[in-house]
């Protein structure tokens, strides 16, 4: 699991360094389809990633509004921050910690109950889907998104034969 957050980190600094050559205009222009933008959505993949693990570990959480963090420098200022107890998190992570519960009251008043290893692989695809959506804005501004191989990123021990 370990290797699917560090494809997803890996990916994320690749779309920083593709925003650098973006204007800020097509960065924070309004598009169809996920949270509308393509800084937004970089905004809001790190801010999900980070409340998640808060809040399964019964830490407070609280809401970051997009508009204090309007510009590439300040999303990513804000990601190395959550960044540093995010990646703490997924070190320490054993099988032990696979079926810990996590509940929460929908506002219907409904008790939904997950598993702390349902709330990871949900964390996991919530970025590939996003990243998905930027791969299509990027396309409609005229430029190639960033690769979203998992080949060949080294991100898992290479074997040998025997």
């Amino acid at each position: 699991m370990e290797a699917l957050f560090r494809y997803n980190w890996m990916v994320r600094d690749e779309w920083y360094r593709w925003c650098e050559g973006v204007s800020e205009e097509d960065l924070l222009a309004e598009r169809t389809g996920g949270v509308g933008g393509i800084l937004k959505t970089l905004f809001h993949i790190i801010d999900v990633e980070w409340s998640w693990f808060r809040i399964i570990q019964g830490k407070s959480d609280f809401q970051e509004k997009f508009e204090d963090f309007n510009t590439l420098q300040k999303v990513r200022e804000l990601d190395a921050k959550f960044h540093v107890e995010v990646e703490e998190f997924i070190r320490n992570w054993d099988s032990s910690m696979e079926n810990n519960l996590y509940q929460e009251t929908e506002p219907d008043g409904r008790i939904v109950t997950d598993t702390w290893g349902e709330v990871m692989r949900h964390v996991i695809a919530h970025e590939i889907h996003h990243i998905g959506q930027l791969s299509v804005w990027a396309r409609e501004i005229g430029k190639k998104p960033v690769s979203a191989n998992f080949i060949g990123r080294g991100l898992l021990p290479a074997k040998t034969s025997e």
